[in-house]
């Protein structure tokens, strides 16, 4: 391909006539007709980006494009999930653990041409955290729970950052490198205001060129990037809802690389046109239950609907193999913090109706949303189908409700309450103290800024949370994760169904392309024949 690739606009786009151009238009069935250009790489993706603002979003979708714009000052190391310099080329802890002093890297700058120093960032976790802040209404900024113990961000001097927490925070220097801790251009902020999420600008190996909603996002290489220069040209996302469309995208050549494969399509990758990738990772699928209202206020229903589904059934057939059944909310990848000694709910469909009896509920009526796709949902259409079949095998009374994945966020992520029963839900987490934190403490409420959506409440959650996060001691963390494990398997504020193992095809002509334990989607190193 040629230099005007990495230049390329709207008009480049229309008029081009390149192979791309071709790419980028045609179906499913005329993709076989077109060859992607080298250099050039095709993402399928399962859904339209919500916003490219990584501190206004919450779905591994969004995070893999805001992944390879923007760095933090911190990264987690390839291949795994520990902590490396980024912007910050080194760091000193207090001995206390409240005070964090970032050295950051010299000569760094935002794809816009300003430069990156201490005050660009503590203009972001200024504008994230402080309500007067005159850009914090660009927002909402729903994972700011993961600084909230961030008391001051002081510029010492160009080059040095401090910050200053309310108490020890263990999980401090993983939430940094997490997409909420990306850093974005204040000279773009400033420009952009509430647009700024289509608009983005940020110091990573690939710069923003376009967003045409519904149909790409276009990135072009950062030949300046600090770290190297990409070995790709351009990189291409396209939002493709539906996973057979997907499928058959990839299949006829439309796209080169194709996340979260359906398990039924993993056998149509065979042979040496498809590499097939596949990395485990701290991932939870599960059920959020409303325990503020209707027939999951009640224990004994929680419980009865988790021995009613066949969770074993649903990995194995449904998900062909690709996940285990969960047991609870932290995800085995974190050793350390799960409890191997929780059995997951058995499939006790009898032990089901016996707990209904018990709670004097017949026929319990539960409106059921889920989603057409989205963030490691694992083919949720199908899953929803199976486990209201298994539902009402018991005596329930489902009614399922599907919604697009941004809309089912929309209606999800308000609270259930008087709207739903029960609702799809994934995460993929970086520490174990995040799903749980965000999602089961009674301070995590929708109306408190929160991600419980269920309205679960147990005062003694709580404070293993509370004691776990600000422990300097890891194994004191762990003896609180694993109290905190029991409980909530046996309040059963969730229906909990499987851990997933998450998978990529790529062409045969994509090299050095690996998944991360993270579910980042990272493409600098990749090549593009």
């Amino acid at each position: 391909m040629t230099q005007g690739i990495l230049n390329w606009t709207r008009r480049g786009l229309l008029a081009s006539g390149t192979a791309l151009t071709m790419a980028l238009t045609l179906g499913a069935g005329d993709a076989a007709q077109a060859q992607t250009p080298p250099g050039v790489l095709i993402v399928g993706q399962i859904a339209e980006p919500k916003a490219l603002d990584p501190a206004a979003v919450t779905a591994v979708n969004d995070f893999r494009i805001l992944m390879n714009i923007y760095d933090g000052l911190v990264r987690y190391k390839s291949g795994t999930l520990e902590v490396e310099p980024a912007l910050a080329e080194s760091w000193d802890i207090s001995e206390d653990g409240t005070t964090y002093t970032f050295h950051l890297r010299e000569g760094v700058k935002f794809h816009d041409g300003s430069a990156f120093d201490a005050e660009a960032v503590k203009f972001n976790f200024d504008r994230m955290l402080d309500e007067d802040h005159p850009f914090h209404n660009t927002g909402p900024f729903p994972l700011a729970f993961f600084f909230s113990s961030v008391e001051e961000v002081t510029v010492v001097d160009p080059l040095t950052v401090e910050f200053t927490l309310s108490a020890p925070f263990a999980p401090f220097l993983s939430n940094l490198a997490y997409p909420t801790g990306l850093i974005v251009s204040p000279a773009a902020v400033e420009e952009y205001g509430a647009d700024y999420g289509r608009n983005p600008s940020g110091t990573g190996p690939f710069s923003f060129a376009e967003w045409q909603s519904n149909t790409h996002v276009i990135l072009n290489a950062n030949a300046e990037y600090w770290d190297g220069a990409p070995e790709l040209e351009t990189v291409v996302f396209r939002p493709i809802t539906d996973a057979n469309t997907r499928t058959a995208e990839m299949l006829a050549g439309g796209i080169d690389l194709m996340v979260e494969v359906p398990p039924v399509s993993l056998s149509e990758f065979e042979g040496d046109d498809f590499t097939v990738v596949e990395q485990a990772g701290p991932h939870v699928w599960f059920l959020i239950l409303n325990t503020k209202e209707g027939p999951f206020a009640d224990k004994l229903v929680r419980q009865a609907a988790n021995y009613a589904v066949n969770k074993t059934a649903l990995v194995e057939n449904v998900l062909e193999g690709t996940a285990e059944v969960a047991a609870g909310p932290i995800p085995p990848a974190f050793a350390w913090a799960y409890d191997e000694s929780l059995e997951p709910y058995a499939y006790d469909p009898d032990k089901a109706r016996e707990l209904l009896a018990e709670a004097g509920v017949e026929n319990p009526e539960l409106t059921f949303y889920v989603t057409e796709g989205g963030s490691g949902m694992l083919d949720p259409v199908a899953m929803g189908t199976a486990i209201q079949a298994d539902l009402e095998a018991v005596g329930f009374d489902v009614a399922i409700e599907t919604y697009e994945w941004n809309t089912f966020l929309g209606e999800v992520n308000p609270g259930l309450e008087g709207k739903a029963d029960m609702a799809e839900m994934a995460w993929m987490t970086n520490d174990p103290d995040t799903l749980p934190y965000l999602a089961l403490r009674s301070d995590a409420w929708p109306d408190k800024g929160g991600f419980n959506s269920g309205y679960y409440s147990n005062p003694e959650v709580d404070e293993l949370l509370e004691t776990a996060r600000v422990s300097t001691s890891q194994e004191e963390r762990a003896a609180a994760y694993k109290e905190m494990q029991q409980i909530v398997q046996e309040d059963a504020p969730w229906l909990f169904v499987a851990n997933w193992k998450q998978n990529a095809v790529t062409s045969g002509a994509v090299e050095n392309f690996a998944l991360e334990p993270s579910f980042f989607l990272l493409l600098k190193d990749v090549v593009k024949n």
